[in-house]
């Protein structure tokens, strides 16, 4: 039998992330509000980038984000480099303090994401999944997990799913504790924001 904190219904972890969720969203509100008018007057494009990402269980989901790029900026690609011409000027900032990833609160809320878990992915790169790597879609994805604070983007891509699965085999509620206390010091130090593998920020 499974730990408590590990079984799929775990009502406490299910209960952290909606009250931190909605306690985000309330607090959060006027601060979100001006970032969508600073992104509409900047090219009066969409105040969101959603794109399909793939959760648990293989399925696909709508994935929030405010847009940090041009329009169909991803047509020409999903990877980022710093300095990219396709970034908006207030997209630097928000990439910089990784708000443009606060809209997935509403994953959150939705039952599609969890704060704690591997990031989610694009179809792609799950179809070049082998039997173990598919491992990584058993839990909720997170808005942060053990890859994240072990190096972000710094990291190749074996390396971030070789993270993602020993988190996936160990989690437990002190080591999600661990990495939400972990992931303010990522925000904060800019190191990993661009680096090298498939899922650079898109």
């Amino acid at each position: 039998m499974k730990p408590w904190y590990r079984r799929p219904d775990n009502p406490i972890k299910r209960g952290f992330d909606i009250s931190l969720g909605v306690f985000g969203l309330l607090l959060g509100a006027p601060v979100f509000f001006l970032i969508a008018l600073l992104i509409k007057l900047e090219d009066g494009g969409p105040i969101f980038y959603i794109h399909p990402r793939i959760g648990r269980d293989g399925k696909a989901f709508p994935f929030f984000k405010f847009r940090t790029m041009k329009v169909d900026s991803d047509k020409s690609g999903f990877e980022i480099e710093a300095g990219d011409s396709r970034i908006l000027k207030i997209g630097h900032f928000l990439r910089r303090w990784s708000v443009d990833e606060v809209p997935q609160l509403l994953n959150i809320l939705r039952g599609e994401m969890s704060f704690i878990g591997p990031r989610p992915t694009l179809g792609y790169q799950v179809d070049t999944y082998d039997q173990r790597q598919r491992g990584r879609l058993a839990v909720l994805p997170g808005v942060t997990g053990l890859a994240q604070v072990s190096g972000r983007n710094s990291l190749t891509w074996p390396e971030r799913i070789e993270l993602d699965l020993q988190y996936i085999e160990n989690y437990s509620l002190g080591l999600d504790l661990w990495i939400l206390m972990k992931t303010f010091g990522t925000v904060i130090n800019p190191d990993g924001i661009y680096g090298h593998g498939w899922e650079k920020k898109t």
